[in-house]
């Protein structure tokens, strides 16, 4: 049992290898499914890391319900009570900043929105009167529709070709919806540090998906590098909350964005070796998480087989244990 026990702990460190994986697979992918595949990776990852620590966690409650009594199990599995202890913890500290986290969300919309007071109405866009230079994508909240909001400053910083972009900018971020995704992530990085690392590349490669589809817009690419150039010259937020899941043109690495609008668009790995290599690093990513999945179910049939084996009854799976016992060479018990 104390190998299978430190086997799942141990998986609950692979998270590390599959963001830095998630994270390189990101980069040799158009814009629209890197932000895809970070989020997938994030709630795989995340979802993982909980199965593990449930499997842990119940352990010596499954093996109670099998009829075991808890000085037997201590007894017989000294490392049983105190992991499922420390998964215990782990997962209450998870729900309480997970809470907070969300709360967190709710309460910057809300201050996000308040901040619009005062503002002009012309359609999806906001115009707020004053002297920052600012434009941000405002996520619906509480019935009230998703806007488009520019200050007054910005509209007299950029020249209109620029001001379409940076509208037609701010319009795919609502359009792609892409502050739940935002927020999924920012979420799931609660649940393990390794997702937190995932919250940085997302917030660049929506930045470059929505850069794509105004210069899709605006059908040329070099317009829209300018545009996004000059708007973060000019930008000041002193009076908008900052922080997740709101979207600005002017955040994150704005040099590496201009730069790639620079290039040709973005197009799928292309090539054998280039598709296989996308393949294998998705691939590596859900397994980590799929892993994590099997084990902890793994070390739930584990308990039911060992607790029936040190009572002397009949287990469905004693056929499939014994033999890996028998593989191990050890007997059902502290060694295992």
């Amino acid at each position: 049992m104390t190998i299978v026990l430190v086997l799942v702990t141990l998986l609950l460190a692979l998270p590390w290898a599959g963001a830095a994986v998630a994270r390189r697979l990101a980069v040799v992918l158009p814009p629209r499914w890197a932000c895809w595949s970070l989020t997938g990776a994030a709630l795989l990852l995340a979802g993982g890391t909980v199965s593990a620590l449930v499997g842990l966690f119940h352990v010596p409650l499954l093996a109670v319900l099998e009829r075991l009594p808890l000085s037997r199990v201590r007894a017989e599995w000294p490392a049983a009570v105190p992991i499922a202890c420390a998964a215990g913890a782990a997962m209450l500290v998870q729900l309480v900043m997970l809470v907070r986290r969300w709360l967190g969300h709710r309460s910057l919309l809300r201050r996000a929105w308040l901040a619009t007071g005062g503002s002009t109405v012309d359609g999806d866009l906001l115009v707020v009167p004053g002297a920052d230079v600012d434009a941000f994508a405002l996520p619906a909240y509480r019935g009230r529709p998703g806007r488009v909001v520019v200050t007054s400053g910005m509209v007299r910083a950029l020249k209109p070709g620029e001001r379409e972009v940076l509208l037609a900018h701010e319009r795919a971020h609502l359009a792609g919806r892409h502050h739940l995704l935002s927020a999924v992530v920012d979420l799931a990085a609660v649940v393990h540090p390794a997702v937190g690392g995932l919250r940085g590349a997302l917030g660049f490669h929506l930045e470059r998906w929505a850069d794509e589809d105004a210069a899709a817009v605006v059908g040329d690419r070099r317009t829209a590098a300018a545009a996004i150039a000059r708007a973060a010259l000019k930008g000041s937020s002193r009076s908008r909350p900052d922080g997740y899941p709101l979207l600005s043109a002017t955040s994150g690495p704005v040099p590496q964005r201009v730069q790639a609008l620079l290039l040709p668009k973005p197009v799928a790995p292309r090539g054998g070796v280039r598709r296989a290599g996308a393949l294998a690093m998705g691939t590596l990513v859900a397994s980590v998480a799929i892993g994590s999945l099997a084990l902890a179910y793994g070390l739930h049939e584990y308990v039911e087989y060992a607790s029936s084996h040190l009572l002397g009854t009949p287990s469905g799976c004693s056929g499939l244990w014994g033999a890996l016992e028998d593989l191990l060479g050890s007997g059902t018990g502290r060694g295992f």
